[in-house]
């Protein structure tokens, strides 16, 4: 979503020169987002955060697949991520290669970190604002720091998927031995801050088109604010219901995302077309 969000935001700048390597780098963000994925996860078993009594991921814990597998899998797509991306270095420019090493380090790193409470931080960096900006340099030849007032909103919620995983787990987390900024902050905070993260991204996309940053298009993806409302319920029936509430809101969270993502495209295309 970072990526076609960018391209989109580019081709209404009048900024988009290279379709091709767009879908390049789409791809190739794909293939990082997958290894790195794929790479917590078997962290994750390894350090005993996911279990049999635990949500989430069962790809390891239901025997699916070996650790063995899982790592081989994530090494294969690192490697092809990697080709990738030299591909488009070559294409472009060693500026690509400094966001690229960037972004596959905090990739590699981002289990430990997560276990010291920042992967939500790391997810920010991976998921909005490297993306953004590298797409800016792939497409456009320069790298274009407007194209980050973009990055709250799309970035906020995707942090919220992290953040609502966390705050359900908590306690299994604790047992586990590792610390998420869930943890440090406690279930009444965390509850608010994923409330925050999720309203933030509205509230940016009427400040920024109030202040002529972004296009009055941009509020199209205010159409997902009852799917949003519909989260914030559950997460709110959290501390009386218990876990059966936000079970699945990390799920939900990632369907807001891509509906949010989806119509903010829809509407910087209808911004330049219209």
């Amino acid at each position: 979503m970072p990526v076609m969000v960018t391209m989109a935001w580019l081709w209404n700048q009048g900024l988009m020169a290279h379709w091709g390597l767009g879908v390049m780098a789409l791809v190739n963000i794909v293939l990082v987002h997958a290894a790195g994925n794929v790479w917590s996860d078997y962290f994750d078993f390894r350090q005993g955060v996911d279990a049999k009594d635990t949500y989430g991921v069962r790809t390891l814990v239901d025997g699916q697949f070996t650790p063995k597998e899982l790592l081989r899998l994530s090494v294969g797509l690192q490697i092809l991520a990697v080709a990738l991306g030299l591909t488009m270095v070559w294409l472009t420019g060693l500026t690509l290669l400094w966001i690229g090493l960037i972004g596959i380090a905090l990739s590699l790193l981002y289990p430990p970190l997560k276990y010291m409470a920042l992967g939500d931080l790391v997810i920010m960096a991976c998921y909005a604002v490297l993306p953004m900006l590298g797409v800016t340099f792939i497409c456009h030849e320069a790298v274009e720091p407007q194209a980050l007032w973009l990055a709250v909103p799309v970035g906020s919620i995707t942090v919220a998927i992290l953040h609502s995983n966390n705050t359900r787990d908590i306690e299994t987390d604790g047992r586990a031995k590792i610390r998420t900024f869930a943890m440090l902050t406690g279930r009444s905070f965390a509850i608010g801050m994923y409330i925050f993260e999720l309203a933030l991204p509205y509230l940016w996309l009427a400040f920024t088109a109030v202040m002529g940053f972004l296009t009055p298009w941009t509020l199209t993806a205010c159409l997902t604010i009852p799917e949003a409302m519909k989260n914030i319920r559950s997460v709110l029936a959290y501390k009386k219901e218990g876990l059966s509430a936000i079970a699945s809101l990390d799920e939900a969270t990632a369907q807001l995302q891509l509906k949010f993502s989806l119509k903010l495209i829809i509407g910087l295309v209808c911004a330049t077309l219209l």
